[in-house]
C-alpha cells in the first residue's frame, strides 16, 4: 500500500479528477494549502512568494501506484509549475466502519 501526496495547481484540479476517474480512482482527500517558493527572479530565501496550492491524497494499493501517478501528470499537464508528487509507504488502513485493515480497507 502507498500513500500518493500530489500538490497541484488550484486551476488543474478538475482535469486532475477527470484523469483519475478515468484510471478508476475514486476515492481520494483534497485540500487548499500555501505554497511558498522563490518567485522569478528572486535572490535569497526573504523573497518567497506565497501562492494557493491543492493537496490530494490517494490511498492506493500496489496495482494502482503507477496508473495514479500516470493520471495526475496528465491531468496537471507538463508545464512549469505543474506541481510534485510524493509517493510514500502506508503500513496500515483501518476502516473505521468495518474494522477492515490493510488493503482491503482501501
Amino acid at each position: 500500500m502507498k500513500l500518493i501526496q500530489a500538490i497541484i495547481p488550484p486551476d488543474r484540479l478538475e482535469a486532475v479528477q477527470a484523469a483519475l476517474s478515468a484510471a478508476e480512482v475514486f476515492r481520494m482527500t483534497v485540500g487548499e494549502a500555501q505554497g511558498l517558493s522563490l518567485g522569478e527572479g528572486a535572490l535569497s530565501g526573504e523573497d518567497f512568494a506565497p501562492e494557493p496550492v491543492v493537496v490530494i491524497e490517494i490511498a492506493v494499493n500496489e496495482n494502482f501506484v503507477k496508473p495514479t501517478i500516470q493520471a495526475i501528470r496528465e491531468g496537471s499537464g507538463g508545464e512549469d509549475g505543474a506541481g510534485k508528487i510524493f509517493v510514500m509507504p502506508l503500513s496500515d488502513a483501518v476502516r473505521i466502519r468495518t474494522g477492515e485493515r490493510g488493503p482491503e480497507a482501501i
